[in-house]
């Protein structure tokens, strides 16, 4: 094997791989998409399946747009869910912070023996 063989090997690979990254891409906003009917779908699908190449381009110059689109919502629905969730799980005290925030109270005064017991039976339920 020569120099220039690896070379090439390399850049069909790295071709390859692109290709690959293209393909479950096109896939990926193909099934995103809700206002394709599951028809187009399907036929895309196969056409991706038994003419790749040419299917590729003309999805991208077709709906190319739509896709950066679609993956920028999805991106941004995913992004809020994240911070939904990392509000929520921030918020969230464990039964012994409750237990202690009750007593912090009862010692203080604010709140009755019988408040506090309630407190401490909600918390450790």
């Amino acid at each position: 094997m020569s120099f220039w063989d690896i070379v090439w090997f390399i850049f069909i690979t790295w071709a390859f791989v692109a290709y690959l990254m293209v393909m479950f891409s096109i896939v990926g906003d193909i099934f995103r998409d809700r206002d394709l009917s599951g028809v187009a779908k399907a036929l895309w699908c196969l056409a991706l399946v038994f003419i790749p190449f040419i299917t590729a381009l003309v999805y991208i110059g077709t709906r190319g747009g739509g896709m950066a689109e679609r993956s920028a919502r999805a991106s941004a629905a995913q992004r809020q869910q994240q911070d939904a969730y990392i509000r929520e799980v921030a918020g969230r005290t464990t039964p012994t912070d409750q237990i202690t925030q009750a007593r912090a109270l009862f010692d203080a005064g604010v709140i009755s023996q019988s408040e506090y017991d309630a407190l401490k039976t909600k918390a450790l339920v």
